[in-house]
């Protein structure tokens, strides 16, 4: 009877001891989401569409051909999608994408999922919105190349699936075959790339979403101040930032000069766009320039650039493992490939 009492005694007292241990855990788990909502906002299921582009299901079948058709390109070659990949995360994962006749431009390709949550468009923020950047690549020399607003117009003309595409998209223009209209129905998809993750999980309650070494390092991403500029629905995305602050950027080009050369003022020298983190275990290399492709490498770097500290190894792995946990679900429809119209006899043909 001794050693049964001993023995309920012992039972009673690890039990004790799990369910306090539960409950501290508890506690704990629930003192973190508080924290983190005071920073973050889970992903609503689609981006705000602005009111002189309403997203419409007619809009975004047509901004989806549009996104993955070459012939937007002078050479026939080139689709946003060549350097936006959807299938690897809305980026091309190579320092610099090749453009028209195997050039490159100066700055790393940023991913395009979840981009219209953030303050503007580009690393230097030239473009006010999606619609604004949708214009650039194609008429850029150096990207997609082509001379003129007026010979993407002529292409799409001269193919009706496309012109029956435009109508039905913008059934109040006389003229909906437009460049205007490319950049709307381009946003307009690019709109429904919402990459929802199990972060979003975890702010929305649930808190077992995230596993104890990603719950640490949120814990060390709030603390150590990343919460400064990497915030909001997007972890980022919605302020201007000097790349430098404490410490030079090691790989910095000292002629690349960031937003200043679209303010012209000095104190936007070496200020860039501050990227969203979602994704960003799949968006590698890192930063403007493409240069970093070691993810615990940038968050080495972003210690000591910008917050003057020295992550020790083991803050460095609990911070990767909670950046990992912002690895969302890319939309599957976004995936599948669309048919696109064939050309026509009269359509412009390829130029290199």
């Amino acid at each position: 009877m001794k050693k049964l009492a001993v023995v309920g005694l012992v039972s009673a007292a690890l039990f004790g001891a799990a369910t306090y241990s539960i409950a501290v855990q508890r506690d704990s788990d629930s003192a973190l989401l508080r924290e983190a909502r005071k920073y973050f906002q889970p992903l609503p299921k689609e981006i705000p569409a602005p009111p002189d582009n309403p997203t419409t299901k007619e809009k975004v079948e047509l901004g989806k051909m549009l996104y993955y058709d070459p012939r937007l390109s002078l050479s026939g070659v080139i689709s946003c999608n060549t350097c936006h990949n959807l299938a690897t995360y809305g980026v091309d994962n190579i320092e610099t994408s090749l453009g028209h006749d195997f050039k490159t431009g100066g700055k790393n390709a940023p991913t395009v999922l979840n981009a219209g949550f953030q303050i503007a468009q580009f690393w230097d923020g030239r473009a006010k919105d999606l619609e604004e950047q949708a214009k650039g690549p194609i008429l850029n020399p150096v990207e997609m190349a082509m001379p003129s607003p007026e010979l993407v117009v002529e292409r799409l003309k001269s193919i009706d699936e496309y012109v029956k595409a435009f109508k039905k998209a913008f059934p109040q223009d006389k003229d909906p075959v437009t460049y205007d209209n490319v950049a709307k129905a381009i946003a307009a998809f690019e709109r429904t790339l919402v990459t929802p993750s199990r972060f979003d999980e975890f702010l929305r309650g649930n808190t077992k979403a995230l596993t104890q070494k990603e719950k640490e390092g949120l814990k060390l991403f709030m603390e150590k101040g990343c919460v400064a500029c990497h915030n909001g629905v997007d972890v980022g995305g919605n302020m201007f930032q000097k790349f430098g602050i404490y410490k030079p950027y090691p790989y910095q080009d000292p002629n690349d000069l960031g937003r200043y050369n679209v303010t012209k003022n000095e104190a936007d020298k070496y200020v860039y766009k501050v990227p969203s983190l979602r994704n960003v275990t799949r968006t590698y290399p890192y930063f403007h320039d493409g240069k970093v492709w070691d993810l615990r490498e940038a968050v080495k770097i972003m210690g000591e650039t910008q917050l003057g500290i020295t992550l020790t190894e083991e803050e460095i792995d609990k911070i990767v493992a909670f950046l990992d946990s912002l690895t969302g679900r890319i939309p599957e429809n976004a995936l599948k490939l669309p048919v696109l119209p064939p050309s026509s006899p009269n359509t412009p043909k390829p130029q290199k």
